[in-house]
């Protein structure tokens, strides 16, 4: 197995000892017992035992095969024609070991395949009976080195061993790799013997298991220890559902929790031998919680999974004349034989149940609901109508197709819903069982609005048809429009002020907003009954004893409500009876909900229990769980209708011709099965028969074997493949010099007849390779020994690249993997090397020769020839990238080849090289003298203060910056060996950071300012993370930007540690500033005034004359444009936004723009019509329509291709997740993204530059599809791009932003690198999956350290004033001047404080917040557990009841109503804060209030002088889905870098 070669013997063997856990015998003999110490002492007790090893006791079953006589058998002729394999037997484990010896070093290590673990009578034992038996082992020993030999060298060996150690490997490389050990050896077991499958399947599938769920949680493996118990779960089913030990019939979920003991202590074991700066397991919630909800759902016949830490220690069995203990022992060791049976019978069960959910024990009944008793309580008859042209369900979620158990699906927010039958006739939602059961005789479809679920609910304390989010309202919500198919199940969950209502489909959850007005009428019952459900057990909740009141008196009690409570249904009892007994099955599911068990089981549920059953007699058996079945089409009846005209609705795309051709092109040539592979571009193993697996067995060998001998092109220059030789072969021209090595170079061969030359391609032969492996010539050349090479560069198929099936099969890339071949190996490939001419004039040009060129290759397909291909990138996965291709370099023949040549310079910059005067040393590629100021990790200081915790309410807590350090001596070591890093030492002087004092004096302090002290250290050459500057105060570089890219510090103070003192930096001390370079002093030179009169304000003309012309789409408020526009790289000439209130912002911050307020497949309907390119543009009636309705001054401002430089914005994804499902309606629901029409501005305008943007989950979305036919598109333009991943907040923004980003820049132009990240952030490795299990991650993570602090809560926002709960002036004083460096910054010369205005809250979510504590990471469980008075009388809880009764399956509703941490960060900015809301964490860190727009805009880095538009409602909106700034300026400066690198600013 792949793991097995990459585990260290020794560290194996530490650490099997290490987790040995000794078996409890503790009056047993010393000499019988097994031995818990070194493997040493082990084998001590062994030579010293009383049997002699040469007569050492054998199993029986070894014993009898070494007797093994011949017997004359008859077989079939049939059977008699096979494949004979002898393969070399021994019958000492010793002599085996021996016999496979390799290179090693300590104590042996073996593979071991076709292997059975049995008891000393020979009978195969499930492993986990080593619990309790002696196990010994036959089987194939093999080298632990994968060897082509290894058929000759492996050695058969009988009833070998006794286990006495096992541990579980691979966790890092995500395969999990068996360990046995024994006396002798430690075996890597790799496959067991057809036969033994059955019995070890169950031990392999616990230890895939572990490493699966290692992987969620690990953050060295991408992981995430902060998900919940349900997300961990999801994602472990997810990520086990295609493996061959999990078959469809075995439930995943019900056996990770079974095990959740065991997994639990197999992680935890790994804390003993991790680092201590590695994370620990052994107190992570998840973890804690998977072993809790093992001990309480498992199995009660099972017992407790017994926990071994990977280790055993098995001894040998007391005899009856020895000492024993007393009966108890004895009964311990026969419940562990029961248990450890029962355990297997589990598994065993789990895997024959056949398309059945989980056990089912259960005997309770749901009791129907007569419709004919409930109908006066609803309006008449009326059928559903609808304007909106709705999608089926069934192609918006077939991510959900993934899920197994109805907890996993995917979770919407359905808005204006309605419910109906299979006649479209408005239905109850009441009729149908709020849990699953069987033979259902209802069925309830639905309609509405989907959007993202936001968690906001209805609010019980008003009008309860309202949403709580409903400021907006909800008719016009922007949404997708769907049909759903059968609702399988529904629920309500409820506090004393909200109520949330889900309802299920074999898809997903929907939670219910406002319902559409045609169906309010119907809703309303639901609603009220769940009032009366609250009242119910609120009143029960009052009394002393909860028994002393009946079914009657509680009825009673009911009638005696007031006309305005909310849950009045009549003063008459025996109406109120009628009402709730017909409605019961609301009321008695939300009692079985509720914790207190003697509300639960109190009179009036028994009452209404009997009430119910003599008023129905139809029963149905509620199932526990339910396998999800989707083999059945979507019956909803709007399936059948026609398309109707919307009234609202998706525009379809207006697109370009070549957009149109790309994206119609793949969705018509993909099925839905080869749609279904990940961006990862990995093949799911196919499940196959069991029958087929022992044939099988033989074969993997020669597949294996196979696989090794496929040559694996690297980056490693000169590597040859060795080739028979063939004397066919002659250069056909003179040679033309020599290589550095004095080889002979030649510019052509003849290689069987045909001429190959420099700078064309070959075609390398290799049968094994499923796609020719194609090669650019670089150079020909023959070696001294005269054998005829040349040396190629790998020319990659698209779909092996980030593209994967979306890329054009004619198209090759070229690769920076180059190799040396002998001529012989090679014959001639066509591959046309394309460089057309670039711009919009000539984009008719270009694509009349690609319709040529798709016809020419139609034509030679047609006539079966081989496929000619064309190669215009160079492709750098490492950069995520696709460049121009450097044909200056390419093909020169000259001996030097450019990827060779970066190969070795980055080798040279991997050098560490101390110079001979000891004055400098380069490291990394950086050169550091004396006197130098650097970057240290914050780790080699990390000690001198306390406080590194993390709280849940105060991300970056505890992560510190870079120290600053200055370089005072560099020492060397006296060995005559090379210097090294880790062994070079070097003296420095610390300077202290203010966050290094105290976080009070980081506050009011400039983030760039530094301490001189007298302290200095000796640290390792290693621990340096890059140079910096200091300087004096007025040698600053000039900062108006939203953030730092210069690192450069400031030094005016000295701090002595040892007093804490802080003073004026004294004469005495001499300090050596960083020299200021030129162009700085020339910068400096013009804020202080000292250049010519006229000078500056023509380098501003000028630089604004350069600046590119920019279309912004998808404006907002113009977040984007305003930090781009910072950099000075671009000036927005022209915008484009379809929401009328944050188009008006954008006019307000940016008036010297065009805006455009209209939807842009209009806009781009109109400018292809103004140009006379209508023949090119695809678009609806619709658009054309809107488009010919503009005014003459709208069309005249429209630019012209040729006027845009730079486009940038970021499309909206409608949320078609799973497109692909039904195949003949994909393209139809595509052609709704506007992503089609973004890229289609892109076509038409060809601009320079392009800039794409979008959340982070873009490059996951519809699996992917979408994000590489993005990529795919811009290539087929002719662009060079770039992708990635960026965290807003490691760019000076005090929030955490995830944002995916695609750059393009035209072939003559250079693209633009990522920006470095400068601060401090608790975000991991932001990694894009490419194929071959490989990834890329844009830039490095900053939670190890970055050149300056996070920004946090305080700085941010801790200088406004106080403001009340709903404050609504726009415009107020500051009342006090700015603190921290960021306010400093985002107020700039500001007196007037705008919008600093606060939403409003009901009394009750008011009282919540006032009793909220004024500490880091307090939310809503720090609430007491009590009642509160309102002003109106009534009393309700504190505490929601439904975040309690649901807090397990959501994460402890972790965040709702939470204070923000001062010292923390924002999380992430939403269009509508609210306590209950999706982040719940929005009140101020001291004022009893929701944060008010000016800090929301604060924490997206929006400068106070930026204006909003709107009610408050739409200024929250146009903050939460803006660009942040300083993100925008980040990316600006590097495109500014990519124009000045070439002399164009």
């Amino acid at each position: 197995m792949g793991s097995s070669a990459v585990v260290d013997a020794p560290a194996l063997d530490a650490g099997l000892e290490t987790k040995k856990n000794k078996r409890k015998n503790a009056d047993c003999d010393s000499e019988k017992t097994a031995v818990s110490g070194q493997k040493k002492q082990r084998a001590h007790a062994l030579k010293s035992s009383e049997t002699p090893v040469g007569s050492r006791k054998m199993p029986k079953r070894a014993a009898a095969c070494a007797d093994f006589k011949e017997k004359s058998i008859q077989i079939s002729k049939k059977s008699s024609i096979i494949e004979t394999k002898k393969d070399r037997s021994v019958d000492e484990e010793e002599v085996a070991v021996r016999l496979t010896a390799g290179q090693e070093d300590g104590r042996p290590c073996r593979r071991l395949t076709d292997f059975i673990f049995h008891n000393s009578d020979g009978i195969p034992q499930a492993f986990e009976m080593l619990e309790v038996d002696d196990l010994y082992i036959s089987g194939l020993i093999l080298p632990l080195e994968d060897s082509s030999q290894k058929e000759a060298c492996s050695i058969k060996c009988e009833g070998f061993g006794r286990i006495e150690n096992w541990a579980l490997s691979g966790y890092e490389e995500g395969v999990p790799t068996i360990w046995v050990s024994t006396d002798v050896a430690d075996y890597d077991c790799v496959k067991p013997s057809a036969s033994y499958k059955k019995h070890y399947e169950h031990l392999f599938a616990k230890a895939t298991a572990c490493v699966e769920v290692y992987k969620k949680l690990s953050k060295s493996s991408g992981g995430n220890p902060d998900l919940s118990l349900d997300e961990l779960l999801a994602g472990v089913v997810r990520g086990l559902s295609g493996m061959k030990c999990f078959s469809r019939s075995v439930s995943i979920k019900d056996f990770i929790i079974s095990q959740g003991d065991f997994i639990y202590n197999q992680l935890v074991g790994l804390d003993e031998t991790s680092k201590k700066t590695d994370q620990q397991f052994l107190e992570l919630p998840v973890l804690i919680a998977l072993r809790e909800e093992s001990s309480k759902h498992g199995d009660p016949s099972i017992g407790k999974v017994a926990s071994t830490n990977g280790t055993l220690t098995i001894g040998p069995k007391i005899k009856d004349g020895e000492n024993k203990k007393d009966s108890a022992t004895e009964e311990d060791e026969g419940v562990k034989v029961a248990r450890l049976l029962q355990e297997e019978e589990f598994w065993n069960s789990m895997k024959q149940k056949k398309g059945r959910g989980s056990s089912t024990s259960s005997n309770k009944y749901y009791i129907k609901i007569n419709e004919d008793e409930i109908a006066n309580d609803y309006p008449l008859p009326a059928y559903y109508k609808t304007a909106n042209q709705e999608t089926d369900e069934y192609i918006i979620f077939d991510g959900g197709a993934d899920a197994c158990y109805t907890d996993d699906l995917p979770r919407s927010m359905l808005h204006n819903w309605a419910l109906y039958n299979s006649d479209s006739r408005l239905i109850s939602l009441e009729l149908l069982p709020m849990k699953g059961c069987a033979d259902i005789d209802v069925t309830i479809f639905g309609s509405g609005v989907m959007t993202e679920d936001d968690g906001t609910g209805f609010n019980l304390d008003g009008d309860t048809s309202q949403s709580s989010s409903a400021g907006l309202g909800t008719a016009n919500v922007d949404g997708i429009p769907i049909y759903l198919s059968a609702i399988k199940e529904w629920m309500i969950e409820f506090g004393s002020s909200m109520v949330f209502i889900s309802i299920r489909t074999d898809m997903a959850w929907y939670r219910l907003g406002k319902p559409s007005k045609q169906y309010a009428s119907w809703y309303e019952p639901v609603l009220k009954t769940a009032r009366v459900a609250i009242s119910i057990i609120t009143l029960l909740k009052e009394q002393a004893r909860v028994s002393r009141l009946s079914f009657m008196d509680v009825i009673k009690r009911v009638s005696e409500f007031e006309k305005g409570h909310p849950a009045y249904i009549s003063s008459v009892p025996a109406a109120v009876e009628r009402y709730v007994v017909v409605h019961g099955q609301i009321i008695l599911q939300q009692f079985l909900e509720f914790p207190d068990e003697k509300i639960k089981k109190s009179a009036f549920v028994i009452g209404l229990t009997n009430k119910m059953e003599e008023r129905h007699h139809t029963k149905w058996l509620m199932k526990k769980k339910k396998l999800l079945q989707r083999d059945e089409p979507n019956l909803n009846p709007r399936a059948a209708l026609a398309p109707v005209v919307s009234k609202r609705k998706a525009m379809q795309a207006t697109t370009t011709r070549l957009i149109n051709r790309i994206w119609g092109e793949f969705y018509s040539n993909y099925s839905p099965e080869d749609m279904k592979e990940g961006i990862t571009g990995e093949d799911k193993e196919e499940e196959e028969p069991e029958e087929q697996e022992e044939i099988e067995e033989e074969e993997e060998k020669e597949t294996l074997t196979a696989l090794e001998k496929t040559p694996t092109p690297t980056s490693t220059p000169r590597k040859t493949k060795s080739i028979p030789k063939v004397k066919d072969i002659r250069w056909n021209r003179k040679s033309v010099g020599e290589t550095l090595s004095g080889e002979a170079l030649y510019k052509q061969a003849i290689v069987y007849g045909t001429e190959i030359a420099v700078g064309g391609a070959v075609l390398v032969d290799d049968e094994s390779a499923q796609l020719p492996a194609i090669y650019y010539v670089e150079y020909m050349f023959e070696t001294l020994n005269g054998i005829k090479m040349l040396h190629g560069r790998m020319l990659q198929q698209g779909s092996l690249t980030i593209l994967g099936n979306t890329a054009n099969e004619c198209e090759v890339f070229l690769t920076n993997d180059c190799m040396d071949f002998e001529l012989a190996d090679v014959k001639k490939a066509v591959v046309e090397i394309r460089s057309r001419p670039w711009g919009h004039q000539y984009r008719k040009v270009n694509a009349n020769a690609d319709k040529i060129y798709r016809a020419g290759v139609e034509e030679r397909k047609k006539n079966g020839l081989e496929t000619e291909y064309y190669c215009k990138s160079l492709y750098c996965p490492d950069k995520g990238a696709f460049l121009s291709l450097p044909l200056n370099s390419m093909g020169l023949g000259s001996g030097i080849c450019s990827s060779c040549k970066l190969d070795k310079d980055l080798t040279e910059k991997e050098k560490f090289v101390v110079h001979s005067d000891k004055t400098s040393f380069v490291f990394n590629g950086t050169e550091y003298s004396i006197h130098d100021f650097l970057y240290v990790s914050p780790q080699q200081f990390s000690t001198e203060r306390v406080g590194n915790e993390t709280f849940k309410g105060g991300r970056n807590v505890g992560l510190k910056a870079y120290a600053i350090c200055q370089l005072l001596e560099i020492i060397v070591p006296k060995a005559p060996k090379q210097a090294e890093p880790h062994s070079t030492e070097i003296k420095v002087r610390r300077f202290y950071r203010p966050e290094d004092i105290s976080d009070e004096k980081a506050y009011c302090s400039d983030i760039r300012e530094v301490y001189y002290s007298e302290e200095t250290h000796t640290i390792d050459a290693e621990t340096v993370e890059g140079r910096c500057e200091v300087r004096k105060k007025n040698d600053l570089p000039s900062c108006d930007a939203p953030t730092i890219f210069d690192h450069v510090f400031f030094c005016e103070y000295l701090y002595d540690p040892a007093k804490g003192s802080l003073k004026q930096l004294p004469p005495n001390i001499k300090l050596r500033y960083s020299a200021v370079k030129g162009a700085h002093v020339s910068s400096l030179r013009k804020n202080k005034g000292k250049c010519k009169e006229g000078e500056d304000d023509l380098d501003s003309l000028k630089s604004k004359v350069n600046c590119l012309a920019t279309l912004d789409i998808f404006a907002g408020c113009g977040g984007l444009s305003e930090g781009l526009q910072k950099s000075g790289v671009c000036t927005t000439k022209w915008a484009i936004e379809y929401e009328e209130a944050a188009g008006d912002a954008f006019k307000l911050n940016h008036p010297e723009s065009l805006m455009f307020i209209n939807n842009c497949n209009v806009i781009l309907k109109a400018i292809m019509d103004k140009t006379g390119d209508a023949d090119d543009c695809i678009s609806t009636p619709e658009a054309a329509e809107l488009a010919a309705k503009l005014s003459e001054e709208e069309i005249k401002n429209l630019p012209l291709p040729g006027q845009v430089d730079f486009i940038n914005g970021g499309p909206p994804c409608q949320g078609f997740s799973g497109m692909n499902r039904f195949n003949q309606s994909s393209w139809s629901k595509v052609q709704c993204e506007m992503i089609l029409a973004f890229l289609s501005f892109a076509d038409y305008y060809r601009p320079k530059y392009f800039l794409l943007e979008n959340v982070r989950t873009f490059v996951s979305f519809n699996k992917g599809q979408t994000f590489r036919l993005a990529i795919a598109s811009l290539l087929d333009m002719g662009y060079q791009v770039r992708f990635g991943i960026l965290e807003a907040g490691a760019y000076g923004v005090p929030q955490s932003r995830k944002r995916a980003f695609i750059w393009a820049a035209s072939p003559e132009e250079t693209l633009p690198e990522w920006p470095e990240p400068m601060h401090v952030f608790a975000a991991p490795e932001l990694k894009i999956a490419l194929p071959e299990n490989k990834y890329y991650a844009a830039v490095r993570s900053t939670q190890t350290g970055a050149p300056f602090r996070s920004i946090t809560v305080r700085d941010t926002i801790g200088d406004l004033p106080m403001v009340s709960n709903g404050a609504s002036r726009t415009s107020i004083e500051y009342q006090m001047d700015p603190i921290s460096w960021f306010q400093k910054k985002i107020r700039a010369n500001m007196m007037v404080l705008t919008d600093h205005i606060s939403k409003e809250m009901n009394e009750l979510n008011l009282i919540r917040c006032q009793r909220i504590p004024k500490r880091r990471g307090a939310d809503w469980q720090d609430l007491p557990d009590e009642k509160v008075k309102l002003s109106s009388g009534q009393l309700v809880d504190l505490i929601p009841w439904c975040l309690p009764n649901t807090a397990k399956r959501h994460n402890q509703w972790k965040g709702l109503f939470g204070r923000l941490d001062w010292e923390g960060s924002f999380p992430t900015s939403i269009t509508d804060p609210q306590p209950m809301g999706k982040v719940g964490m929005c009140f101020h860190p001291d004022q009893h209030r929701i944060v008010t727009v000016r800090e929301c805009a604060r924490s997206q880095g929006f400068p106070d002088s930026y204006q909003f538009y709107g009610n408050i409602l739409h200024k929250h909106q146009q903050i939460g889905n803006a660009v942040p700034p300083p993100l925008a300026y980040a990316l600006g400066m590097k495109l500014k870098e990519a124009l000045e690198s070439k002399g164009c600013m």
